[in-house]
């Protein structure tokens, strides 16, 4: 997919008749909330969004959102899923859904809901009933090996993203083994590797998530 730098907001109606839904997942520590965070900062003006987060007993990663002021509090909605976090996106994913269609409800103008799962491992994916593009999140601090265990979040997912890569001196991390072994697993689909520390407004993940936000709606 091509850069795309924002919404046609006088294009036709959308095709699917509902905005596009983002799932954002994997192992605890990784950044999925710092991640999440980053995109809605940089696409809160450009493209109508909301978010869903999921904690086991808290809601913590809602409140790091809005203490963090990403989106207004109403756009927030936070699930207890009281289980493992696969679970509620995966195999009962009945509260996930009710959230999502809740704010599609509250908000009619929306483009983009993004799903942020509950930290878990290699196996966690999202039910395609639930969002329709996944991002699957790893960082270099459990080692260079990660990537070749595979796993369906790692070799399945639209999008891999690698982060934390300016921790990759400190750890022993080899990052050109897991670009190599991550392109290997992954047979084609997309891999990024990213700082959020260093890059902030997280620009390639950002272009990505225009660009798949811009095809959902529109072709």
């Amino acid at each position: 997919m091509g850069a795309y730098h924002g919404p046609d907001r006088h294009h036709a109606a959308p095709k699917h008749g509902r905005p596009m839904r983002l799932g954002i997942g994997g192992p605890v520590g990784s950044g999925k909330t710092a991640l999440t965070a980053a995109l809605c900062k940089v696409l809160k003006d450009e493209l109508d969004l909301a978010v869903v987060t999921n904690d086991i007993y808290t809601t913590e990663d809602a409140d790091f959102l809005r203490r963090n002021a990403v989106l207004d509090d109403e756009r927030i909605m936070a699930v207890r899923t009281g289980c493992c976090p696969h679970t509620a996106i995966r195999d009962d994913i009945s509260a996930n859904l009710d959230a999502v269609e809740d704010l599609e409800e509250r908000h009619g103008n929306l483009e983009l809901v993004i799903v942020e799962s509950g930290g878990d491992n290699l196996t966690a994916t999202f039910s395609q009933g639930l969002v329709d593009l996944q991002i699957f999140v790893l960082d270099v601090s459990g080692g260079d090996k990660v990537p070749r265990k595979g796993g369906p979040g790692v070799t399945t997912s639209d999008l891999l993203v690698i982060n934390k890569t300016d921790l990759a001196p400190l750890v022993g991390a080899d990052l050109g083994v897991m670009e190599r072994d991550s392109a290997k697993v992954r047979e084609g689909r997309p891999v990024i590797f990213s700082s959020i520390r260093e890059e902030p407004d997280v620009p390639k993940i950002a272009d990505w998530v225009r660009a798949s936000v811009h095809e959902f709606l529109h072709h």
